[in-house]
């Protein structure tokens, strides 16, 4: 490969969009020794780019401090992008070479280097690895033509019958989902509760959790009801309609098994409640507000389990690359965009008036001919 040079959106700094520049003159990277070269082909959005750029995670002695999700500042430049899927193009020193050439899908999470990483670390938090980096907040991510990642965490799906756009869905969203059924251990026939039910992580969860056998209650607006129903809720319960408590109530027909937010805010301290004794209720986000209140007695006192969920583990990651390999999962593409308007596909992604993931395209590929027209 000759090219010198990429296009690519740079994060100059945290604060506003005007501290992403979509330059040309961004060197490729290249490959280390145990490192591959992927030609980007597509690159999802995240709520955590926004929250990386914004830093908008805070610090636990200070949650209104700029920082990102480790609690400090990001090294800048970077790009950001940690939904990527695209097809090697070169090896570092000590890679087979018969990788090249192949589709693949990138695990964007790198963890301490411990002897639990490679285990099936789907059941035990206490054996859980380490999580130090994430693709587009540590290293430099998919907003790009070309990134580089270690071998290790390039997953080959080049036999999926998923597209490059469906697949890019997939690391953070369906990620963070699957992390979050396995540590609050969703079992079939359970009641789960979903928030947020038709973004990215939340259409997901619902969707895995179906699978599971579970029962799954969504909560979410009209004009998303009917694809939330599609990707496997049982009952909808819709924000803006009457005491959202008193609905979920009768739509579990009793006490919620599992409440799997990404919400935060008022449905934290509204919902909490409802949840039965003995009953787990796990968190990955706060696009509502981080920051809530809390009666301990409401926890102890029906021994009620408040589980922080980050991310996946590699296990999780490679049972997520299975079933994408085997079609088993089915995400949603709400729309398309060339990696040079990401400024409007991150305006877009925080209106929120979208079902599914939105996805760059960084080379020249065909996009939804109108940004406001879902492609599927």
């Amino acid at each position: 490969m000759t090219q010198q040079h990429m296009l690519a959106a740079v994060l100059t700094g945290h604060g506003g969009p005007e501290r992403l520049e979509v330059r040309d003159d961004v060197p490729v990277p290249h490959p280390a020794r145990g490192e591959v070269l992927v030609e980007v082909t597509a690159a999802a959005v995240n709520n955590t780019d926004l929250w990386t750029r914004e830093g908008a995670y805070g610090r636990e002695d200070d949650p209104h401090a700029v920082a990102g999700w480790q609690g400090v500042p990001l090294d800048f430049p970077r790009i950001q992008g940690g939904d990527v899927v695209g097809v090697v193009t070169a090896v570092g020193d000590g890679v087979d070479e018969a990788i090249i050439g192949r589709r693949v899908l990138l695990d964007p999470t790198r963890y301490a280097d411990d002897s639990t990483a490679d285990a099936d670390d789907s059941t035990a938090d206490a054996d859980e690895p380490t999580l130090v980096a994430v693709l587009g907040s540590e290293q430099d991510g998919g907003f790009a033509e070309y990134v580089v990642i270690a071998a290790d965490q390039a997953h080959d799906v080049t036999d999926s019958p998923l597209s490059d756009e469906q697949l890019a869905c997939l690391p953070i969203a369906y990620g963070t989902a699957t992390g979050m059924l396995e540590r609050a251990q969703v079992r079939a026939d359970e009641t789960v509760l979903v928030t947020g039910a038709s973004g990215g992580v939340g259409l997901a969860l619902v969707q895995l959790a179906h699978a599971r056998g579970a029962h799954v209650i969504a909560l979410t607006t009209a004009d998303h009801e009917a694809a939330v129903r599609d990707a496997g809720a049982s009952h909808t319960v819709l924000r803006d309609e009457g005491s959202i408590p008193d609905r979920i109530r009768e739509a579990a027909e009793g006490p919620v098994a599992v409440v799997a937010d990404v919400v935060g805010g008022w449905v934290f301290e509204e919902l909490f409640p409802l949840l039965a004794t003995g009953g787990r209720w796990v968190t990955c986000g706060a696009v509502a507000d981080p920051l809530v209140s809390l009666d301990l007695r409401t926890l102890y006192l029906h021994r009620r389990r408040l589980i922080g969920s980050t991310m996946h583990t590699p296990a999780q990651f490679r049972r997520l690359v299975d079933d994408a390999r085997h079609g088993r999962i089915d995400p949603q593409v709400a729309r398309t965009y060339p990696l040079t308007r990401i400024h409007a596909a991150q305006a877009d992604f925080a209106e929120g008036d979208h079902v599914g993931k939105l996805v760059l395209l960084p080379g020249d590929r065909t996009v939804s001919p109108d940004p406001a027209a879902a492609t599927g």
